[in-house]
């Protein structure tokens, strides 16, 4: 039987990696691909909205079917479901104007959000703080003013450098999201927060780190408390370094500088590093410390879970 809700979360956990499916544009979100996607090879479903269709509907039906046909071989309820927002995380301000993504999406009962092209801290707390529901205290600042302190007219100042602020998710969703999880409203609200800064969490989120600004501000951006995972795009940092196709490894050497700086920061916090992998390199991959990984190939994953004696059922 299945310890947690997030299959993926159980997996990082154990220091097993997860492999991902799902196409980052044109995800056909039915009921009937959500019956199919239950039985897939992969830990999570990647649902891309970045540039894909802003589904919300769709998403609901995507996520009843894969309900409904579960659990899965592993004793889930679901493989986990993890959503690229559309929203660019290039400063605080747009991230808290859009934050309304993030409500809608968690109200589908999906297991996490991937924030793309984050280039500040600001930028990536804001979006930490939206998806987290006020009584979750887990690296909240101690000394902002409480809630009492606040009626009371005492002004919200920024959290501390490494701190967050109080969780700006509103009370709402849970009849949706909760069903899809298979617990509890009340149970939902405590749950239903980030890994590994709350252990008993069970929400996975990430950032795309695929800008210069990025790159340059990423050992800040993953200090931020509440991530649990990142990435390099080398699509769009390619493309903004100049190159019109997207550059294979091995990367020309500033985006090799680029990529190991990620992983470096990522294994110096304990943040588990994403990257696209192959079958004939994925066990070097995984011994140099990528945890995540893209590719939409069956076999790599098949290659990597005998590598690293996986017991988990697929």
């Amino acid at each position: 039987m299945a310890s947690r809700i997030n299959r993926a979360i159980e997996l990082l956990a154990e220091d097993q990696a997860i492999y991902y499916d799902g196409p980052h544009t044109g995800h056909v979100l039915t009921y009937a691909q959500g019956r199919a996607d239950a039985e897939t090879w992969a830990d999570y479903i990647n649902v891309g909205m970045e540039h894909g269709s802003f589904d919300m509907a769709g998403l609901a039906e995507y996520m009843r079917g894969m309900v409904e046909a579960g659990p899965t071989r592993s004793g889930h309820r679901t493989p986990a479901v993890i959503v690229e927002a559309p929203v660019n995380g290039t400063d605080e301000a747009n991230v808290r104007f859009n934050a309304w993504q993030f409500r809608q999406i968690l109200g589908r009962g999906v297991h996490g959000i991937l924030l793309c092209q984050a280039e500040t801290a600001d930028a990536t707390r804001a979006f930490v703080e939206s998806c987290r529901y006020p009584p979750n205290l887990a690296g909240v600042d101690a000394a902002l003013p409480s809630p009492v302190q606040r009626l009371g007219g005492a002004v919200r100042p920024r959290p501390a450098g490494g701190t967050l602020g109080i969780g700006t998710r509103g009370r709402g969703s849970e009849p949706t999201a909760a069903p899809v999880w298979g617990i509890s409203e009340l149970d939902y609200l405590s749950r239903c927060d980030p890994w590994p800064l709350n252990p008993d969490g069970e929400l996975l989120l990430g950032v795309k780190l695929e800008s210069p600004e990025g790159i340059a501000n990423c050992e800040a951006i993953l200090d931020v408390p509440g991530l649990g995972f990142a990435e390099l795009g080398p699509g769009d940092l390619g493309l903004s370094l100049g190159y019109r196709t997207v550059p294979r490894q091995p990367f020309p050497p500033e985006m090799k500088a680029a990529r190991d700086r990620v992983l470096k920061a990522c294994r110096a916090r304990g943040i588990a590093f994403l990257e696209g992998c192959a079958p004939d390199n994925i066990a070097s991959r995984l011994d140099e410390g990528v945890r995540v990984v893209a590719g939409h190939n069956p076999e790599t994953a098949r290659v990597g879970r005998a590598h690293q004696k996986r017991a988990m059922p697929v």
